[in-house]
Parts: C-alpha cells; structure tokens; sequence
C-alpha cells in the first residue's frame, strides 16, 4: 500500500499540476467566485461558519478581512504559480484559501466541487521543489499527486452515497433531473428531455458510475486515462445540459493525467525562437548534414571531395 501511495511520478508532472491549480485559484477568485466579496454586505447575524470555522475559531467576515484575504491570495497564488518557494508559497494559499472557502460557505450552501482542489493545496508544499520538463522521479511528488486522486475519486463515490442515503432508491426513478432542467436547463436538455424514460436512465447511470469511480484507481494507466477522459466528458454534458460547473474538482482531475508532456513556455520559446531566425536561416544543424552528403558523394565517385583550405 505505501508503494502504491507513493508511486514515483516525474518532476516535471508535479510542477505542471502546481501551476495548473495555483492559477486557476487566482482566476477563481476574479471570475468564477467574485460573488464571495459581496459576504461583507451580509449582517454577521448570518454567519454561521462550518463546524472546522467553530473549531478554529476563525472571526466573522469583515470588509478588511475579505478584502485582505482577496488580495493576499490573489497575489501569492500568482508567485506560487512560479515554482518558486514551494513550501512557503504554498502553505500561504492553502490557509488563504481555506479561509476563503469558509468564508464563502458559511452562509447556508456548501459546494462539494471543491473538496478535491482543497486536498492538493493542502498536499502540494509537502512535494517540494519540481521544474517544468524534469523526468526525475520523487515519491514525495507520487504521494501528493495521488492523495489528490483520492479526494476526486472520494468526492464521486461520497456523492452517490449522499445521494441513496437522503433521498434513498427514489432518488434512481425520481424527477431530480427533471427539476434540474426545469430551473436551468439549456435547449440541449429540453431535447433530452422529451425522449420517454431517458432521465430516469440517466439518473441510474450516474450513481453507478459514482459508486464503480474507485475502479480507475487500480487501472493501468491507459485504462486509467481513458476513464479519467469519461470523466471528463461527463461532466461536459452536465454544462451544457444543466449548466452546472465543477471547474475545481476539474482542475483537481488534472492530478491523473501525464502533464509533463504539456510544456507550453518550452513550445513558445521554441516558436519565438524561430521567428526570430526567420524563413530560409539554419540554426547549424544544416552544416554536418551538408559536409555528410559531400562526403557520401566523393565516396559514390571513388573520390574524395576537394575543399579549399579557407
């Protein structure tokens, strides 16, 4: 078990995943919760933190804190995004945005899309430093990588479980989708919802595959990817039929995928690279291959190739 836990990964995955989730919470807190800052316009009265909130204690929402914890998270998680400081960086933004999630569920709703995105802020500090592009293998980075996959498999099976456990095998045959498409569903969905018993078998159709999700886990990696791609366009189909977004669990998702073999800043400093040498210029590798065809051809003649000295 602990081999499995800490199954080798390569540097170069880990500080791809590191910059994938450290710059989607800078765009999380600018685009897809901006909403969060409008808690201060909220009266304390209605603040009723979670039950880790109650423990810590942590103060009831203020504009200075909501504003202080914006503005240091956005600013830390951008240098996080770097690489660099691995373990102070990244201990910053878990704590930043941590308190930014109590915060912005202490009001009556909770979000569990976000669960497994918690888990790799807490987990990443301990992977230590990684560099775009490394092949070295660190289990300190296995581990982190795959403590995160087990909060994303966790996050569907926990959901089917919530599911049979409150609303019981009626949850299977029920309107849940229905509803679900009533109060925003998109064209695409009214068209699914006029096929006869094609929601109910939908419904049936998510639970068993939230409950069967820990399978990917003992997969082999093609297997394993071609599952995680399952995944994946599931909950494409949930967008654009409910438009219901799991942007953060996606983001979380990306720990099961081989990252290191998308290397962006490589690719543009390469192009940039060749726009700056321009059509019809050589970076050197012409000159051998040219003296090679010379001397293949002085071989083919039964001469060797004159060249002027000079």
């Amino acid at each position: 078990m602990t081999r499995w836990l800490t199954e080798p990964v390569p540097r170069g995955r880990v500080a791809a995943f590191r910059t994938l989730v450290y710059l989607f919470v800078a765009a999380d807190l600018v685009f897809f919760t901006p909403w969060i800052r409008t808690r201060v316009s909220v009266p304390g009265s209605l603040y009723e933190p979670l039950f880790v909130g109650r423990i810590l204690p942590l103060p009831t929402p203020t504009p200075a804190l909501v504003s202080m914890v914006f503005w240091l998270l956005l600013g830390v998680s951008l240098l996080a995004a770097s690489g660099r400081l691995p373990r102070l960086l990244g201990w910053s933004v878990f704590l930043l945005y941590f308190e930014w999630m109590i915060i912005a569920m202490s009001y009556g709703k909770v979000d569990h899309d976000r669960f497994a995105l918690l888990v790799a802020l807490a987990v990443l500090p301990t992977a230590g430093r990684a560099r775009h592009g490394d092949a070295t293998r660190t289990e300190a980075g296995g581990w982190a990588l795959r403590v995160t996959q087990i909060a994303v498999i966790c996050t569907y099976f926990l959901a089917a479980w919530a599911k049979l456990r409150f609303g019981g095998l009626d949850w299977l045959t029920g309107s849940v989708l229905a509803r679900a498409i009533i109060r925003r569903g998109t064209e695409l969905a009214d068209l699914i919802a006029a096929v006869p018993y094609l929601l109910i078998v939908a419904q049936i159709g998510i639970v068993a595959f939230e409950l069967l999700s820990p399978v990917v886990l003992v997969l082999r990696e093609r297997w394993r990817l071609a599952m995680v791609g399952f995944f994946y366009s599931f909950h494409a189909v949930t967008m654009a039929t409910i438009t219901i977004s799991f942007a953060p669990h996606l983001v979380a998702m990306a720990a099961f995928l081989p990252l290191e073999r998308v290397r962006p800043v490589h690719r543009l400093r390469r192009l940039v690279g060749a726009d700056r040498r321009g059509p019809g210029t050589d970076d050197g590798a012409s000159a051998p291959v040219a003296e090679q065809s010379l001397a293949v051809a002085g071989d083919d003649r039964g001469t060797a190739p004159s060249v002027r000295p000079g």
